[in-house]
């Protein structure tokens, strides 16, 4: 458990996917990487099907963990939300939050298919997302 945090890394990561499901978000992965990985404890990969409903994930993700006593130490990566940023190339849309024990992954789909996390990462086992686990 983090220092600060309320909530073990399994509930964290539980939390937070389902906020992303709250949010409408696709193909929401828990892959659980405590036995593969030092580097974190759970990654959570999900798609939004547009720029404005990734910020939004991003939002919602914050305020549920923030609602459990843990909190996002950094966020990376872009979202590009109206014309200034639109050109004939498609920019992959990837944002990654940091929470220590638990990465989120929001990607588009063009991003989730190219870089394919879940296949870097075929032997954690999933997690399953229990209806109403964070409410």
């Amino acid at each position: 458990m983090d220092a600060g945090c309320n909530i073990d890394s399994q509930a964290k990561a539980l939390v937070a996917a389902e906020a992303a499901l709250d949010t409408q978000a696709e193909a929401v992965a828990v892959l659980d990487l405590r036995a593969i990985s030092t580097v974190t404890d759970f990654f959570i990969v999900c798609t939004g099907t547009s720029a404005r409903q990734i910020g939004a994930l991003k939002d919602r993700i914050e305020e549920a963990l923030a609602a459990h006593g843990s909190r996002v130490g950094h966020t990376e990566g872009s979202i590009s939300v109206g014309g200034a940023h639109r050109s004939i190339t498609h920019e992959f849309q990837w944002v990654l939050m940091d929470c220590g024990d638990v990465v989120v992954h929001l990607m588009d789909q063009e991003a989730r298919d190219f870089y394919r996390l879940e296949d870097l990462w075929a032997d954690a086992p999933r997690l399953q997302v229990p209806a109403g686990h964070g409410r």
